[in-house]
């Protein structure tokens, strides 16, 4: 196997390993998400501050609504409020489990390399002693 051909192999390897992880980052919610979750960020803001102003009206103004306890939207919204921080931890979760991968992989191939660079060294070695010899 002449030097073009290992080149060839590893650069078939590489895009094997990019088109990998191309579609692993789609998986965990890559730039194919970013409409959706700014729209869901977008609605819970909507929300959480219509509900503490309404709630603030209703408390300045001096509104009686009857079906309504007096907190009970301040509730909702702060109940609001830690599900986005709920869902934000788990996004971050996905995240860190994605950077130790690919930490993982990288540490992979640079064992694969050092290996392959002291099999090289050893073959030069052995070459170096069988011309010696001769």
């Amino acid at each position: 196997m002449d030097e073009m051909d290992v080149l060839r192999e590893e650069l078939e390897h590489y895009k094997a390993q990019k088109d990998k992880i191309r579609d692993v980052v789609g998986q965990i919610g890559g730039a194919t998400s970013h409409r959706r979750v700014t729209m869901i960020n977008i609605a819970f803001l909507v929300v959480v501050v219509s509900a503490f102003a309404f709630d603030l009206l209703r408390h300045v103004m001096g509104w009686e609504i009857p079906i309504l306890p007096p907190m009970l939207l301040l509730e909702v919204a702060v109940l609001l409020v830690s599900l986005k921080i709920i869902w934000m931890i788990h996004k971050q979760s996905k995240v860190d489990h994605f950077q130790f991968w690919i930490l993982n992989s990288i540490e992979f191939q640079m064992n694969m390399l050092t290996r392959r660079i002291a099999e090289m060294n050893k073959t030069d070695r052995d070459i170096n002693k069988t011309e010696e010899q001769a």
